[in-house]
Formats: structure tokens, sequence, C-alpha cells
């Protein structure tokens, strides 16, 4: 049985419905999965490829698709099945054409609200991935320990691995120690997305907003919110609503920074180069707000 046979078996067995594929096209937009569209001439699909052993990234996608979709919030694209086929793990979701203009101010409304779907603790009931890297979501009650522990530091022990020791290191334990200080403005567990940059944001053809490609758990909104502004930014429309819907508490600058450098650090773990001075360059902007 070939691999497509395999997945389109999965899809109707989802889905209760007839699937006989007819058309397979692969699609680009990511360097860490394959992508692909298939269509039986009704019904259109859109996989996601990887080696098998990433077959939890891909349950973990699926099940941080559903979280989101439970707070009737922002659009998200609808899972339809996860699974092995031969030496490929695939998950399948429903085909979005994400062919409309995005509504800066309808997206900052909407990423409010997704942030007031709230939970006891910080974290999330499983791990998942931050582009290919494992993402740690141990739940706890103490936000600066999370943050410590499973976001800044698990970069900095991946960075350590990689042979990065020295300043890297005494800026990053230094910054740890200076986290009750940074994190001092008491956040309740939202609701984040958790990878929020504009790859990951679209619009349908009526403008409808739709998000993509999570890397969810509960935690600091404002984690959500500066990653917004780390990759270009969105527009001025969208930070206004976003605040007019939840204002953002004072030194919000500041906590923007340190949350950002978290994606920094993951971005020079993946792919090195430049991201290793600019992390060391907001560690040192950091630590000179506490000394």
């Amino acid at each position: 049985m070939t691999q497509w046979n395999t997945i389109t078996d999965h899809i109707r067995s989802a889905t209760g419905a007839p699937f006989q594929l007819r058309h397979e096209r692969a699609i680009g937009g990511g360097c860490i999965n394959r992508a692909h569209r298939i269509s039986d001439g009704q019904r259109t699909f859109f996989v996601k490829l990887n080696a098998a052993a990433r077959l939890a990234m891909f349950e973990a996608e699926a099940a941080g698709l559903r979280e989101l979709a439970a707070a009737h919030a922002v659009r998200v694209p609808q899972p339809i099945c996860v699974g092995v086929a031969g030496e490929q793990a695939f998950v399948v979701l429903e085909w979005l054409e994400l062919s409309g203009h995005v509504n800066g101010a309808q997206v900052g409304r909407q990423l409010a609200q997704l942030h007031r779907a709230s939970a006891a603790q910080f974290g999330w009931q499983r791990d998942n991935t931050i582009g290919a890297t494992p993402q740690l979501n141990t739940q706890t009650v103490d936000w600066v320990a999370f943050w410590g522990e499973q976001r800044l530091g698990y970069q900095l022990q991946l960075a350590a691995a990689h042979g990065y020791g020295g300043q890297l290191q005494t800026s990053g334990e230094q910054l740890r120690l200076a986290l009750p200080a940074l994190l001092d403005h008491q956040p309740q567990p939202s609701l984040l997305h958790g990878d929020l940059w504009g790859g990951n944001l679209g619009a349908l053809a009526d403008g409808q907003p739709v998000i993509f490609d999570p890397a969810v758990y509960y935690g600091d909104r404002e984690a959500d919110v500066a990653m917004t502004e780390l990759f270009g930014g969105f527009d001025g429309a969208f930070y206004a609503a976003y605040r007019e819907a939840w204002p953002l508490a004072a030194g919000y600058a500041t906590r923007k920074m340190l949350y950002n450098l978290y994606h920094v650090l993951n971005h020079f773990n993946l792919f090195g180069g430049g991201y290793l001075r600019q992390a060391q360059q907001m560690m040192g902007q950091l630590l000179a707000t506490v000394r």
C-alpha cells in the first residue's frame, strides 16, 4: 500500500465519507515539514509529512489546534487525522484558501479574546514543539519558574549541548536569577498560540483571520503579543485594537525583549548564525535594567 493510500484510508475513516485521491501537489511555505495539497475533486485537504519518528510533533499540533478552536476566538484549520504511512508521519488538516487581506484590528480583538481563555496552571497537558525544537510544558502555578526552567533554561541547555558555553551561559544564568524582578506583574495563565508571527497568520477570502502552526500552552499573554513584534511586526491597527480590548501592564517593553529572547535562542539553536550575537545583545540590555 502506498503512502497516499494509507493517508486516504485515514481520511475516509476520520470523516466517514468517501475520498478517492485524484490530485496531489507539493506546496511550499515551511522549512521543517513537507506540505501537500490533495483533493478528490470535491474535497481538499492540507497534508504535512515528516519522518515517522516525528509523529508526536504532529499529534501535539493537532491537539493544539483543537485547544485553540475550543476557545471560539480565532479561526484555525480543523485537524482531520494523524498517523504514520510507511516511513512518514503525517497530519491532515482542513484546506483553507488564504486569499484574503488580513484585518489587523480584527486580529487584535480576536487575539485578546483568545487570551481570555485561561487555566489553573501555566504550561499544558503535553509537551509540543517550537519549530523543530521540543517545547516543555510541565504545568505549574509559578510563572517565573516556568519561564526560567522550561523556556530560557531549556534553550540555554541546548546551546551548551551544541558547544556554546562562556558568556552566553554566564549571562543566561544571571538573567535567570533576575527573573523575579523582571516578571513581577503576576500574569494569569492565558491560552497562547505560542509561535505567533506573520508567517502563521492569514485570512480567508471574506477577510476572516486564520492562525495556524501553533506551539500552544498557557502562559503570559504578553509572550504572544511580543512575538508579533519580533519578525517585522503586525500593523498598528492590530496593536491598537488589542490594547483597547485588553491593555498591557506597565513594563511590557522590557518583558517583550525577555519573551522574544526565547525565540531568538531557539533560532540560534536551530540555525546558528547571527542569532547568537542578537541573543547576547538582548541579554545585556535586559541585565542592564536590573543592575
